[in-house]
């Protein structure tokens, strides 16, 4: 059950007051958009709880199937690049596993490269690759994707900016309005020092949360690299979360 001090550090976070050990600001100044989409209107309370499910969209555990979590086995060819297995648990902040849960990747391909009609980045498309998967957590909390490892890509927020490679991870409650979102880095980046929203997140042991650890047991042999990512959804050592920019 949530206490009433969680609820009035959340309170809190929206109005836009910093909460000591909290998430990041919503309005960071060196990440420039962070500026322009931040609420600034106050919270709109939701009479009905259960009216907002009937808008929303619904998936079933029939829906998932495991090549939704093989983003190299989409389509007829293979992909460019390294191949990776992403493998990590799904828990609360009391480590207990958080069964069934929806948990959604999307990135950019080897060259660093998304699907999306508003790219502009002028690195090659790779027909083989889309880039996004799913998978459901199993009764322990745990997760696997195999996938392509992404490259950096530029970003226009400031010259000569490049976004560290990174996978985002979207993890669902039971509801869709319950949706949390965050990025996955990786080991010895050397753009960590000039990404303004990994360096948004102050603590240096959140920054660590966020970046994957190399696990060699993972590694599949003759086929592809394992990093373990485990996401804990709160308390003291919570995954920082994106916050909603709307």
């Amino acid at each position: 059950m949530t206490s009433q001090q969680e609820i009035d550090e959340e309170i809190l976070e929206y109005a836009g007051v910093r909460v000591p050990g909290g998430h990041p600001s919503r309005d960071y100044p060196p990440y420039r958009s962070s500026g322009l989409r931040h609420p600034r209107q106050a919270l709109t309370v939701v009479t009905d709880p259960e009216a907002v499910e009937l808008y929303t969209p619904v998936f079933g555990a029939g829906d998932v199937t495991a090549l939704d979590a093989d983003l190299t086995r989409q389509h007829s060819g293979e992909p460019l690049g390294e191949r990776i297995t992403v493998t990590g648990r799904v828990t609360d902040r009391a480590g207990r596993p958080v069964r069934g849960q929806l948990v959604e990747i999307w990135q950019a391909n080897a060259a660093g490269r998304y699907v999306h009609r508003q790219e502009q980045h002028p690195a090659p498309l790779d027909p083989n690759f889309t880039g996004a998967g799913r998978a459901l957590t199993d009764a322990e909390g745990n997760y696997s994707f195999t996938t392509i490892k992404p490259g950096p890509y530029p970003w226009g927020n400031h010259v000569n900016a490049w976004r560290p490679a990174h996978i985002h991870f979207s993890v669902f409650g039971t509801a869709f309005t319950q949706r949390l979102v965050t990025q996955m880095y990786f080991p010895g980046d050397p753009l960590f020092a000039f990404d303004p929203i990994f360096q948004s997140v102050t603590d240096p042991a959140a920054q660590q949360r966020l970046i994957a650890a190399y696990d060699h047991g993972l590694s599949v042999s003759n086929f592809s690299l394992g990093f373990r990512f485990d996401i804990v959804l709160d308390g003291p050592s919570a995954t920082y979360f994106e916050e909603d920019h709307q």
